[in-house]
C-alpha cells in the first residue's frame, strides 16, 4: 500500500531529526491536521498521510465504520490492512530521509487515533510521543500488544476528548486511561468542553505537549 502524503521539511535533515506522522479522521484528508504545522517545532519533519479509501464529499478513510453497530464499530479487516500500510509507509519515509536516531511521534484524530494506539502499543520501540485526539483504543486491534513495562517506558501519550462528542462517546475515550494505567504508560488524559473536534484550549495543550 503506497500512501499519499504531504510534507513539511525542516531546513536541515540529519539522522537525528525528529519526525511527526499525522493520521486524519474519517471523511477528512491529509490537509486537516497538517494545519498544526504552524505552531510545531521548526526543526521537525512533518508528514501527514492521506487514508487509502475514498468517502463521499472528497474525503478519505482508513476503514469503514458502522454507527448502528457499536459491537462491530470498525471494519476489522480494513483496519488491519491500514495499520500494516501505515507502518510500512512510516518505515519507508524514515529510510528515505535517513533518520536513524531521531524521535518518531504520532498524532491521530478519531479513527486516525485508533491506529496510533495500535501502532504505539504494538511497536513501542519505534515511537515516542503519541497524541490521540477524540479517539479510543479499539480492543480488536490490540491483540498481541507489548506489555513489557521496560519496552513501553519511552512512550508518552496525550489524550484528549470532548465532553459532548456525539461521534465517539467520552466513555470510549476514557477506556484509554484504564488501558494505559494498567500498562504503566506515561499519559495525560484531558477532557474539554467541545464536540468531536479540537478546541482552542485543547490545541494549546497539545502544542505544549509536543514542545516539551
Amino acid at each position: 500500500m503506497n500512501l499519499d502524503y504531504i510534507v513539511r521539511e525542516p531546513e536541515h535533515i540529519t539522522p537525528d531529526t525528529t519526525v511527526l506522522f499525522m493520521l486524519h479522521g474519517y471523511g477528512s484528508n491529509e490537509q486537516d491536521l497538517f494545519s498544526f504545522r504552524e505552531t510545531l517545532p521548526a526543526d521537525w519533519l512533518i508528514i501527514s498521510f492521506r487514508a487509502p479509501r475514498d468517502t463521499q464529499f472528497e474525503g478519505y478513510s482508513w476503514f469503514d465504520i458502522d454507527f448502528n453497530n457499536p459491537e462491530n464499530f470498525i471494519d476489522l479487516a480494513q483496519a488491519k490492512e491500514s495499520l500494516d500500510g501505515v507502518l510500512e509507509n512510516i518505515l519507508k519515509v524514515i529510510n528515505h530521509y535517513g533518520i536513524i536516531e531521531g524521535k518518531v511521534h504520532l498524532c491521530g484524530f478519531s479513527q486516525g487515533g485508533i491506529l496510533c494506539y495500535a501502532l504505539a502499543l504494538k511497536h513501542p520501540e519505534m515511537f515516542n510521543y503519541i497524541a490521540c485526539l477524540s479517539s479510543y483504543p479499539e480492543e480488536k486491534l490490540l491483540d498481541g500488544i507489548v506489555k513489557d513495562k521496560k519496552k513501553l517506558e519511552r512512550l508518552r501519550f496525550f489524550i484528549s476528548h470532548g465532553t459532548d462528542d456525539a461521534v465517539i462517546p467520552l466513555e470510549w475515550g476514557r477506556k484509554a486511561a484504564d488501558l494505559l494505567y494498567d500498562l504503566s504508560c506515561y499519559f495525560s488524559f484531558r477532557e474539554y468542553m467541545s464536540g468531536h473536534g479540537v478546541n482552542q484550549k485543547n490545541y494549546m495543550d497539545l502544542m505544549e505537549f509536543f514542545s516539551k
